[in-house]
């Protein structure tokens, strides 16, 4: 328990792979003492009382519903998915949204004076606080990475090309080619960004596009360790990696928060609470086979043909057993139907899973790259076969690749050969697990709630 008592407010992404980290650190911070309110999506209202903070809700311009977001957004279904999908979400999810963010903090503020703000990397209105009062008059500002560092970098490519680093002065040479063309490319939504700025009476710092969010805030939190994110010679004071959150953490942040539960979802977890009975098939486990889980998440599950149908099928005549976590209610019945009406005999089917004790037992997770959920996997030393294309999971899947902890199929739609292919060389190599075990041996060193509360109790 802390010996004083601040007051904090926290803010998400109305997006559930937002929203679950950044809830898990609220109910931690409350469970030492602290005060806080959530800002956030309508949505997690229940969510936030599960974890014992007061909830606030953002406004309706800056709230929607990730479940849905070609319904949330009018006119994003009709574009390919690709760069014109990408701009159209820099503009219209990300950038629109930031007065109305800036706003109602500012409103929230006014009623709850509080010591410090935390926010997901995402949430850019917060940003304008900084920029437009010096740190004597404001809270203090503390970003937090949800998903992979975007911080630019001279010895890092592009933040979306998920290019793996190559040292040297080729590296350096590609990375500022990479960078010049890059900056091309994005510079009508960076004036788009300025102008949106500009309404609120602040200005951007000049620099590339995902610098801001990293360097504006005091402090910058990166949720993972050094095996899993990549060098930055040029990174500022302010940014550290703290460490993944537990995957459970047997406190309120666990069942209340999902990221830190990871009880029944995908393997980062659902924004749940309770306790899940075990399956029927789980005594299968025990048959001496290994055990391959397959998953597309807790939201990328619309379409399970994506992935799990094509893993089914290639590994029907594999000496495993395979776990298919659809994710879904009716996923096991939609995906039965995807595979001719019946599973293979050595698969089985569930619409969600108790991850924390399924993935001790599991030899190899194939998954489409949430960054949670891999970090899940690695926490347990599981090795993985990663096959992602939307948002930033290409960027996961990437750092899988260069950590050695597993196999980047490099597309969200893999053929089964593929597949079959990449799971056999995870079993039969044996460096993907060592490197795996590896990587949760550094997970264990770090103590990411400690170091927010440590870093929140010194303001």
């Amino acid at each position: 328990m802390s010996t004083r008592v601040s007051r904090i407010i926290t803010t998400a992404m109305p997006a559930h792979g937002h929203t679950g980290p950044v809830l898990a650190v609220s109910a931690d911070l409350a469970a030492r003492g602290h005060e806080v309110v959530f800002l956030g999506g309508a949505r997690f209202a229940g969510a936030a009382e599960r974890a014992g903070v007061r909830f606030v809700a953002l406004p309706p311009e800056a709230d929607f519903d990730d479940r849905d977001l070609d319904a949330s957004f009018p006119g994003r279904a009709a574009l390919t998915p690709g760069p014109e999908r990408l701009a159209f979400d820099a503009r219209h999810i990300f950038t629109d949204p930031i007065p109305h963010q800036y706003r109602a903090l500012l409103a929230l503020l006014e009623d709850f004076p509080a010591k410090a703000v935390l926010a997901d990397a995402f949430v850019q209105g917060v940003l304008a606080l900084p920029l437009s009062r010096p740190r004597a008059e404001r809270p203090a500002l503390i970003g937090l990475g949800v998903t992979p560092a975007m911080l630019p970098s001279v010895d890092t490519a592009p933040f979306g090309l998920a290019l793996t680093p190559l040292p040297g002065e080729e590296g350096r040479e590609r990375n500022r080619r990479l960078r010049e063309e890059a900056e091309r490319r994005v510079e009508p939504l960076q004036r788009y960004a300025e102008k949106v700025f500009d309404q609120l009476g602040v200005r951007l710092p000049e620099g590339p596009r995902g610098l801001a969010p990293v360097t504006v805030p005091d402090h910058y939190l990166q949720l993972t360790v050094p095996g899993f994110e990549y060098p930055r010679s040029d990174a500022p004071e302010t940014f550290r990696l703290i460490g993944a959150l537990p995957s459970a953490a047997g406190t309120a942040a666990g069942t209340a928060a999902g990221t830190a539960g990871g009880t029944v979802g995908g393997p980062g977890g659902d924004i749940v609470s309770g306790e899940q009975p075990l399956p029927d098939w789980w005594a299968r486990l025990s048959e001496g086979r290994p055990v391959v889980v397959v998953t597309q998440g807790t939201l990328a599950n619309d379409d399970l043909g994506a992935l799990l149908a094509p893993a089914v099928t290639a590994l029907a005549d594999r000496d495993v057993l395979v776990v298919a976590a659809t994710g879904r209610p009716d996923g096991p019945r939609e995906l039965t139907g995807l595979l001719g009406g019946r599973l293979p005999e050595n698969t089985v089917a569930a619409g969600y899973v108790p991850f924390e004790q399924l993935l001790p037992l599991t030899d190899v997770l194939v998954s489409n790259g949430g960054y949670g959920g891999v970090q899940n996997a690695l926490r347990h030393g599981v090795p993985l076969v990663v096959a992602g294309a939307s948002e930033d999971k290409p960027e996961v899947a990437a750092r899988v690749r260069w950590a050695g902890v597993g196999i980047d199929l490099r597309t969200g739609r893999p053929e089964p050969g593929a597949v079959d292919r990449a799971v056999g060389e995870v079993l039969e190599d044996g460096r993907y697990r060592e490197r795996a075990r590896a990587l949760r041996e550094e997970l264990e060193r770090y103590r990411p709630f400690d170091a927010i509360a440590e870093l929140v109790e010194s303001l």
